[in-house]
């Protein structure tokens, strides 16, 4: 019995050392299993503690980004602002670079002397159509002499260039009686074109004189001639007058004619030209001295039907001559021709002849006593013919139109016919005694 007690003791104490080392093993394990997991709340507290401060940090860059792609929008407004406006200053700057380096058309010169209150008008006149198109028409005002009303009338324009020509070489006429006057401005001629085609290096000169008024589509004529004064070697120089250009002669603003006759009063021409005219120029009288054959050499000038030029001075070298009869009535054209658009190669010299015969091919025939009136009663276009300067002078009496000759040469007359409109759209074909067979015209019912 005491044995057996003394076992179970045993046995108790064996299994207290092995429960109180599973409680020890427990306890440990506990304490392992406490500290991991305060370890790992703590590192879960961490873990949100870190994950709250990069959402923190995702919403502040989210603003930043929202601000910065408003801030973006804002700047590539101002550069598309800025890009037109850089655009904008350099279509202006190409333009104003292509104006400096632009070929001009011509320089425009007007021809002064001692008229102020003229040189002002025609100044003006110019300047309502030329100041837009400057750099292919430079305006020149070129004085004759030194009076002062003249010389600041001129300096007080900034759009325009001054030249002022000092001759103080007296003057010796050919002729008792003839006025000194027009063998100054014969000499105010040659210095003028001289500086203009050789000293400015122009190619071209439109010469206008100090009282004239000029068309609205003046400087578009002009344009447009000038490639036909480049192309056509035949053409001498291109005018803006008609002499017969009154009101009750004239019609059509779109029609052009080729004349034997130099026009003047508002006329271009080319260097070339000048190259040849200019050692020989007149000592006076140089609008007639190029009227004369042997001067222009069977070349022809271009003239408008309906004037570009008005020529109000009344009171001038010329003293008022024929004013009043022919100057005060003509007619200045008021209609804006696209001269640009049209095709002007029926006034070339090889087509010219065909364009202007056809004309007089359909005019019918008209003669004997009373044309005017006959003339009057008929429709359409007649012709005339005259047999001699002393027959042509009493028909264009009759007429109304001009009667002088220069050297054998009726004014306006292309191959001796003169022709004009009479109170309707009707033509008028005064026919000389070759201008049928200088057409190639070969037969024409009386």
């Amino acid at each position: 019995m005491a044995k057996f007690w003394c076992d179970f003791r045993l046995l108790l104490l064996v299994a207290a050392v092995i429960f109180i080392y599973i409680q020890m093993r427990l306890f440990t394990t506990q304490s392992q299993y406490a500290d991991r997991l305060a370890a790992s709340i703590e590192a879960e507290n961490h873990c949100t503690t870190q994950m709250q401060s990069l959402i923190d940090q995702v919403s502040s860059q989210q603003g930043r980004i929202v601000a910065l792609q408003e801030e973006r929008k804002r700047r590539d407004q101002e550069c598309g602002q800025m890009k037109s406006l850089v655009q904008d200053l350099e279509r202006k700057e190409v333009r104003r670079l292509i104006d400096k380096v632009q070929v001009p058309v011509a320089a425009v010169v007007i021809m002064a002397c001692n008229r102020a209150d003229y040189l002002e008008r025609t100044i003006n006149s110019v300047l309502k159509y030329q100041r837009g198109i400057s750099s292919r028409f430079p305006l020149f005002v070129s004085q004759d002499g030194s009076n002062s009303d003249v010389k600041s009338k001129a300096l007080s324009y900034d759009e325009l260039s001054y030249m002022q020509h000092l001759d103080f070489e007296s003057v010796q006429t050919e002729r008792p009686g003839e006025l000194i006057a027009y063998y100054k401005i014969a000499r105010h001629y040659k210095w003028a074109l001289g500086q203009l085609f050789y000293k400015h290096n122009f190619s071209r000169v439109i010469i206008l004189e100090d009282d004239m008024e000029i068309a609205p589509d003046f400087f578009d004529y002009f344009e447009a001639m000038a490639t036909l004064l480049d192309k056509d070697k035949s053409i001498m120089a291109v005018s803006s007058w008609n002499d017969n250009g009154q009101k009750q002669f004239v019609h059509d603003p779109y029609e052009l004619y080729r004349s034997d006759f130099f026009p003047g009063l508002g006329w271009m021409l080319a260097r070339s030209t000048w190259d040849e005219l200019s050692p020989k120029w007149p000592k006076a009288y140089w609008d007639d001295w190029l009227r004369l054959k042997e001067n222009h050499k069977g070349r022809q000038f271009i003239r408008p039907e309906v004037c570009r030029t008005y020529n109000f001075g009344e009171h001038g070298s010329s003293l008022g001559q024929f004013f009043k009869q022919y100057l005060e009535p003509i007619r200045l054209n008021e209609v804006q021709v696209n001269w640009k658009s049209m095709d002007l190669s029926y006034l070339l010299e090889d087509k010219y002849n065909i364009h202007f015969a056809n004309y007089i091919k359909k005019a019918k025939p008209v003669s004997g006593a009373d044309i005017v009136q006959k003339a009057h009663n008929i429709a359409g276009d007649v012709r005339i013919k005259y047999n001699d300067q002393w027959d042509f002078e009493n028909i264009a009496q009759q007429f109304g139109v001009f009667q002088e000759w220069k050297d054998g040469v009726p004014r306006t007359a292309y191959k001796g016919v003169v022709v004009f409109r009479y109170q309707t759209t009707r033509r008028v074909f005064l026919i000389g005694p070759e201008s049928l067979k200088l057409l190639e015209i070969e037969y024409l019912d009386s």
